[in-house]
């Protein structure tokens, strides 16, 4: 399984940071919409919403606000204000502070039969649709915003590697048990390092001078710790409907969902972060 992930990770990873590099944000925004999407339609599934019509409905009211954030920040120019992706950015970062206290309700809105349902269909779309503002407003950024997504996102892929690697090898404390058995102490430790150190790695080249790079060092340390907050989220949503996966999309990683938990909880953090300490 972990030569599956590494192989699945080497081939999709190149794709995901060229198109991150190098493509104009309009172009970024509808391809990180789809991929994001994509996560939701696995999110409705997790949230036991089975019948197809009523998940594509769902999806498409949320595309139908995408558009709407897109169309209501249209410039006479032709570029776009992102004061309503500025908005939506700071409510996803509430959103997910609220999230780390659902986590210590494991049972709040297990009971599919109820308006517990409702719940995990609102969450979905607080998850998904300011991690995408947030990716819009660092990535519009004319100061070097394409690479600073990249730090972002690499940051929390090095989070998640360095947590699985160490805490395989040297996890003995259970960080969460009865929401992810596999998640340890160690693992944490091991991703906050991993994600820190690539943060700090990969910043210079997106313009950071060494006087920023402790203010990147913080905003790393709490977007690796929101990132945990998603991927945990999401394995409580999966442990409510007695799922392993989202998905099995890709290869030993399985679904869109699995993949981008920690990057839609992290997204939002930096984005804040990066212009509250104007690095």
């Amino acid at each position: 399984m972990t030569k599956t992930r590494v192989l699945a990770a080497l081939v999709l990873t190149p794709f995901a940071i060229a198109a991150m590099l190098w493509l104009p944000t309009a172009w970024l925004l509808a391809l990180v919409a789809v991929v994001f999407l994509a996560g939701l339609w696995e999110w409705f599934k997790l949230a036991d919403v089975d019948d197809t019509l009523a998940r594509t409905i769902l999806l498409v009211v949320n595309l139908a606000l995408m558009v709407a954030i897109v169309w209501a920040s249209r410039l006479p120019g032709g570029g776009l204000s992102y004061v309503l992706f500025k908005l939506a950015t700071m409510i996803g970062v509430i959103w997910w502070l609220l999230a780390a206290l659902w986590l210590s309700r494991y049972k709040f809105a297990s009971d599919h039969d109820t308006h517990a349902r409702v719940f995990k269909l609102a969450a979905g779309t607080l998850a998904i649709i300011p991690a995408w503002c947030a990716a819009a407003w660092i990535h519009g950024d004319s100061n070097h915003g394409h690479g600073w997504l990249f730090v972002a996102v690499a940051l929390v892929w090095a989070a998640d590697t360095g947590a699985y690697f160490v805490g395989r090898h040297y996890g003995k404390r259970k960080l969460s048990p009865r929401i992810s058995p596999n998640k340890t102490v160690e693992g944490l430790i091991g991703g906050l390092v991993a994600g820190v150190a690539v943060a700090l790695a990969f910043a210079p080249l997106a313009g950071a001078s060494v006087a920023q790079l402790p203010a990147v060092a913080l905003v790393a340390v709490v977007a690796v710790a929101f990132s945990v907050v998603g991927d945990l989220f999401e394995s409580l949503l999966k442990r409510h409907v007695g799922a392993k996966d989202s998905g099995d999309l890709i290869p030993g990683h399985g679904g869109i969902l699995d993949r981008i938990d920690g990057v839609i909880a992290a997204l939002p953090v930096f984005a804040l972060g990066k212009a509250w300490l104007g690095f």
